[in-house]
């Protein structure tokens, strides 16, 4: 019998996710929780097979969350879910190790269907987003300038968009000042852009924060 945490931050979310989940005779064990921290915790006081991620949760980024999991709990998998479309995260989400990307506006059978995807041990895909891939090899030009970021590097754009300065990231990532200013460094030169002002333009304009 699988194991699923639902991180999310809206309690009708988490209550319609366990309603479908409840569904599946394979799964055993369902839990709740509604910011980072608590999933955190969760994490470390049990095995959990599926984790179903907000990537927006209010204390802690999504990203962040995800890539405690990969590091800390190999074996838990990921299903990332968000308002935001594909276009936005999926691609530097799946770079960063989450099995599966789903925007909550698909239907249920959908979701459910990214579930058992993903505790098959395979990587969930929607249409959209194997459209948007394929598209990628025919027009690798046309895709987003954050498409080109390594990991680390989309995550530490992302809290500069959201006004995080350079000693609070380090701080919160466990890594120097010195570290995170070269990070920065190199997300402006990727970027073509100057400035944390222009970051956070960039994000508001391409949906990557709210």
């Amino acid at each position: 019998m699988a194991s699923v945490l639902i991180a999310d931050d809206h309690a009708m979310i988490r209550t319609g996710l366990r309603h479908y989940l409840e569904q599946e005779h394979s799964i055993g064990t369902i839990a709740e929780t509604s910011t980072g921290t608590e999933t955190l915790t969760q994490l470390r006081n049990g095995q959990w097979d599926l984790v179903i991620l907000d990537i927006n949760m209010p204390d802690r980024s999504g990203i962040d969350i995800l890539r405690h999991i990969r590091s800390g709990h190999p074996n838990t998998r990921v299903l990332v879910m968000s308002g935001f479309s594909e276009k936005q995260y999926a691609i530097n989400v799946l770079r960063a190790g989450a099995s599966g990307y789903l925007a909550k506006d698909q239907a249920p059978e959908e979701f459910m269907r990214a579930v058992h995807t993903v505790l098959a041990g395979r990587r969930f895909v929607s249409a959209t987003l194997s459209d948007m891939l394929v598209s990628a090899l025919d027009e690798p030009t046309d895709q987003p300038l954050h498409s080109s970021l390594s990991q680390r590097e989309f995550q530490i754009l992302c809290k500069l968009a959201v006004g995080r300065s350079v000693s609070e990231i380090a701080a919160e990532l466990f890594i120097s000042v010195k570290t995170v200013s070269t990070y920065r460094a190199r997300v402006l030169e990727k970027m073509n852009l100057e400035t944390n002002a222009d970051l956070t333009t960039y994000a508001l304009r391409n949906g990557l924060v709210q």
